[in-house]
């Protein structure tokens, strides 16, 4: 069972499909190193090889990194044996049904921040880009799930995130007093460490 073509990570997907279509497989993206056709390879791996799913969740802890190495072996492989075409089409259609992904709550819990990020990491990376402006409703979904990169980066520091387009809602982590303000997405992408391009106010 997988998630409705009306869900945010599912409209996410398919707008990221299409970006990725039209700039191509050299275009510059926001993560270091990555073209284009790396990151379609890791987003189709990640659908399609469960083997690679425990290096993308715990390559930040001690020993993590082993896993991780296989994790980036399998999009090397597929970037370097499959047209890029073919790898976006394979992003565009989603987890076969077998797959670990097409879990609800897995695609919940992981593909809201996956697709939303990734598509501004193409999005941001081109000349010219502009800040997206979306419903409240979807913003609501992105500051949902938001605390695992937030736990990320407040660190042993803490941190205070803070919702400027909902005024007095906020997420605490640990006792620090730092305060990054913005929308639920900008907030989302300066935690994840795309802090070049995301649009806060840090105090």
């Amino acid at each position: 069972m997988s998630l409705s073509p009306q869900s945010l990570p599912e409209r996410e997907r398919a707008a990221l499909a299409d970006l990725l279509e039209t700039v191509g497989p050299d275009a510059p993206t926001c993560c270091e190193g990555w073209t284009t056709a790396h990151l379609a390879a890791h987003l189709a791996v990640r659908d399609r090889r469960p083997d690679a799913l425990p290096g993308y969740g715990l390559e930040l802890l001690p020993g993590g990194e082993r896993l991780a190495w296989w994790s980036h072996r399998l999009e090397d492989r597929l970037r370097s044996s499959t047209p890029y075409a073919e790898v976006v089409h394979q992003v565009r259609t989603g987890p076969p049904s077998w797959s670990p992904m097409t879990l609800p709550a897995a695609a919940k819990a992981l593909n809201v921040a996956e697709f939303a990020i990734h598509h501004e990491d193409v999005r941001r990376a081109q000349p010219d880009w502009e800040p997206r402006q979306l419903p409240r409703e979807e913003q609501d979904q992105l500051w949902s799930g938001l605390a695992l990169h937030a736990r990320r980066a407040a660190g042993r520091r803490g941190l205070v995130l803070r919702r400027s387009d909902a005024p007095g809602v906020e997420k605490r982590i640990g006792a620090g007093s730092r305060t990054v303000t913005g929308e639920p997405l900008e907030l989302m992408l300066w935690a994840s460490g795309r802090r070049d391009v995301a649009r806060v106010q840090v105090a």
